[in-house]
């Protein structure tokens, strides 16, 4: 039998966050001076937007006030999505991050910032960006290699601007 709240609470909430096409990422319950907060954070392969995150943040408050599963004491729910910069940590997230830029940091105490091209059951494909007009290289990463991984914001992606450029050119023609 579960022994934490949170497992409780996952529990309870799991299911109900399932069948709204939702994976439960993460449950907190922290106390903020009298007050406590419940964050969910919620996540799928097509993101969550602000309505489905409504509309789970309405079922899970729902649920809660037939339970009692946060006790008596006043608290707040808050329910969010992961971050831009989310740390990975489960095989779904690796496929969700597929064409981003990541920060790992290897068993070996390495770290290396790269970016992911593929994913399978083994490890991931990544692609390591070129230093000084160097081409990128391709590399592979079992899942044991690596001890950390966290999603890094890209502001100026080349991709990106080349993509403008060229969308730019077309308008002209």
């Amino acid at each position: 039998m579960s022994t934490t709240q949170s497992e409780r609470l996952r529990e309870l909430l799991e299911p109900l966050v399932s069948s709204q096409g939702l994976d439960l990422e993460e449950i907190a319950v922290d106390a903020v001076g009298r007050k406590r907060v419940l964050r969910v954070v919620v996540d799928s392969d097509t993101g969550a937007d602000l309505d489905r995150i409504a509309d789970v943040s309405r079922a899970l408050s729902a649920k809660l006030d037939e339970t009692d599963a946060m006790g008596s004491a006043e608290y707040t729910l808050e329910v969010g999505t992961p971050g831009a910069e989310r740390l990975l940590t489960q095989h779904r997230h690796y496929l969700r991050a597929t064409g981003r830029l990541v920060r790992f940091q290897l068993t070996g105490d390495d770290e290396l910032v790269a970016r992911i091209t593929g994913v399978d059951d083994e490890g991931l494909d990544v692609e390591v960006p070129g230093v000084k007009g160097r081409r990128p290289t391709t590399r592979r990463l079992a899942f044991d290699d690596i001890a950390r991984a966290r999603v890094q914001v890209e502001f100026n992606r080349k991709d990106d601007a080349s993509d403008k450029k060229n969308d730019k050119k077309e308008e002209e023609a």
